[in-house]
């Protein structure tokens, strides 16, 4: 069942890319062509996900191009699938009539196709070509508007923050074919020598930090809310910010087989998700909050590849899709009827719109981790591998999961919070129009997939999940354990929503540090971007002083030989050449005064020739 591999990743790029050339004369019609085709991809993916097919073709000598869906690409490409249809769905309301609605649908769907590749690539050198176009693609739609500078600004820092962190992709491609081709293939990396395989897991894993915005390249997920709000559900749920974590649990058997990959994931992916929990919790723009909480989240993804949770980090991956672009695209909701993104400007929200507050609710205590939500089950199983690691890596895992509940009531409380009364005449609660059906099955679906994945805490469920990807036997976490993180988040869920009700949430002593993203992007700035422009600018500098002014002397001293060469040696050369043309021309003319065409004469001449010749015998005798 071929046909469907090709469907699945061929009719959004072929979609997007028609729609994308066609520009603005697309726009009537670009929704309903996305949907459709998103829509297609979802069956294709279905289809996949059940026939698991394959593909390869020849691509260098010696070097195969593949792509194939087993138990783990399986569960990716139905999560992709699934959200993207959702966000376009919700996009063909969101984005109006006055926007090029062409360029965005086609951008959208070439970056659903790029993600699809990403997932299903069975080699390094297809997965590093699907990394490329995506990269590129996002910068093209955080850019979106990109009327506005500070956008662009925004769209180009998130672009060189990862492909930064993507030139570990080419170091583990380049390792991997320094060790044999057949390592190029992502089963084959675990098998390489020591010293490259070792190179090629540095390489996958900085790529991987770097994409899925981890320490220390967290800061350019601020940068990405520039974009559209659909692109911020597609970008930080299922698809480019989560393609570093799902990175990280394919090649999981090759981080295994190094000694230090392991715990440095482990340790990553715990500092990240309780820093950035505690970023997302200080924020007072919603959008940048649940950018922060992506990190944080993300974070437990990184956190199962190093500890060896494949089934875990699976879970938290989908779970993780499902919920955040819920909350994502309940934010649109909210800035398009209120026009801000800030907490204090979104009060009573939820109460005014009940389909996207009822949406949110479910999202963000998703995030929490309130049981029996499936980010609950997922962080447990996460938490208890971990623990085999040492108790210092899982008690920061369950802080970083107390902190996700701490910032996921924080939104809670700021949409559910009343209106105050010289607010709220304008606008009485529940009084807006109710929302188009674009937008409200949108919420719904996805509302309804977080709860629903939910079912895998029941025990034979957890067990079909396991051996779907093929992860049974890991360590599972024990009863006592999902009911302390389960109790943790409650507590912590309900605390926290008392102290923002009553204004005592604001935690003043760690907001300037927590809420500016803890300075990673000044220590950015200051480490690497300038030290790097003052050595360009060095460069630069002895490029012109001393390189260039080094080749116009060694010119000009070229000049002026050839000047001297002309004047004094061309001028003998040319009067040698004269004379011997003269002397030749003389010859010519003596030559030809025989040639008189007179038969009398040329025997005259024979006879003197004879004479002479005979002369010439008898003096040499």
């Amino acid at each position: 069942m071929t046909a469907s591999l090709w469907a699945l990743v061929g009719l959004p790029a072929m979609v997007g890319a028609v729609l994308l050339v066609s520009g603005r004369r697309a726009d009537p019609v670009a929704a309903p062509c996305a949907v459709a085709a998103a829509g297609l991809a979802l069956a294709a993916a279905g289809v996949a996900a059940v026939s698991r097919p394959s593909v390869s073709v020849p691509m260098l000598a010696g070097i195969p191009a593949g792509l194939a869906v087993d138990g783990l690409s399986a569960v990716a490409v139905l999560t992709v699938a699934a959200v993207a249809t959702a966000v376009l769905l919700f996009a063909s309301a969101e984005m109006g009539a006055d926007q090029a609605r062409g360029r965005f649908f086609g951008l959208m769907l070439l970056f659903t196709a790029a993600m699809l590749v990403t997932v299903t690539a069975t080699d390094l050198f297809t997965l590093l070509a699907a990394w490329e176009v995506m990269g590129a693609l996002s910068y093209a739609l955080i850019g979106y508007w990109w009327g506005e500078a500070s956008r662009v600004r925004s769209a180009t820092l998130a672009f060189v923050t990862t492909r930064a962190g993507d030139l570990g992709l080419y170091l583990a491609a380049g390792a991997a074919l320094a060790g044999g081709a057949g390592a190029l293939q992502l089963s084959g990396l675990a098998a390489l020598d020591g010293g490259w395989r070792d190179a090629a897991v540095a390489g996958v894993v900085v790529a991987a930090l770097g994409k899925s915005a981890q320490l220390p390249f967290s800061f350019w997920l601020s940068h990405a809310m520039a974009g559209p709000t659909p692109v911020s559900a597609l970008l930080h749920s299922a698809t480019m910010v989560a393609a570093g974590g799902y990175l990280l649990v394919r090649t999981e058997p090759a981080l295994a087989a190094t000694a230090w990959a392991g715990p440095v994931l482990v340790w990553a992916g715990a500092a990240t998700a309780l820093l950035l929990g505690a970023v997302a919790f200080h924020q007072s723009d919603l959008k940048q909050l649940l950018a922060a909480s992506t990190c944080s989240q993300l974070g437990f993804v990184v956190m199962a590849a190093g500890a060896g949770s494949v089934g875990g980090g699976m879970l938290q991956f989908t779970a993780h899709a499902a919920a955040k672009s819920l909350l994502f695209l309940c934010a649109g909701v909210w800035l398009a009827a209120r026009g801000t993104q800030e907490l204090d400007g979104l009060r009573g929200a939820a109460r005014r719109r009940p389909l996207a507050g009822a949406a949110f609710t479910v999202g963000a205590l998703a995030v929490a981790g309130l049981p029996p939500l499936p980010l609950w089950t997922a962080k447990d199983e996460v938490l208890a591998a971990v623990l085999h690691l040492g108790p210092a890596p899982y008690a920061v895992g369950l802080a970083a999961s107390a902190v996700g509940a701490a910032y996921a009531a924080r939104a809670l409380a700021a949409v559910w919070s009343p209106v105050p009364a010289k607010e709220g005449g304008a606008s009485p609660e529940g009084s807006e129009q109710r929302p188009p059906p674009s937008e409200a099955l949108p919420l719904a679906a996805l509302a309804a997939a977080t709860v629903g994945l939910g079912v895998l805490v029941l025990p034979a469920a957890a067990r079909w999940w396991r051996a779907l990807l093929g992860a049974a036997g890991g360590p599972q976490p024990p009863a006592w354990e999902m009911a302390v993180s389960g109790l943790l988040a409650a507590v912590v869920l309900a605390a926290t929503w008392w102290m923002c009700a009553r204004g005592r949430a604001e935690a003043a002593s760690g907001r300037r540090w927590a809420g500016g993203w803890l300075g990673l992007e000044t220590a950015a700035d200051t480490l690497v971007v300038r030290p790097v422009a003052a050595l360009a600018q060095a460069l630069a500098a002895f490029d012109d002083r001393v390189l260039a002014r080094g080749v116009r002397a060694c010119a000009d001293g070229v000049t002026r030989t050839a000047d001297l060469a002309r004047s004094r040696g061309e001028t003998g050369a040319d009067e040698a050449v004269r004379a011997v043309a003269s002397g030749a021309r003389t010859l010519a003319a003596w030559a030809l005064r025989p040639q008189t065409g007179l038969l009398h004469q040329y025997y005259v001449q024979a006879v003197v020739a004879l004479v002479v010749l005979a002369a010439v015998v008898v003096l040499m005798r």
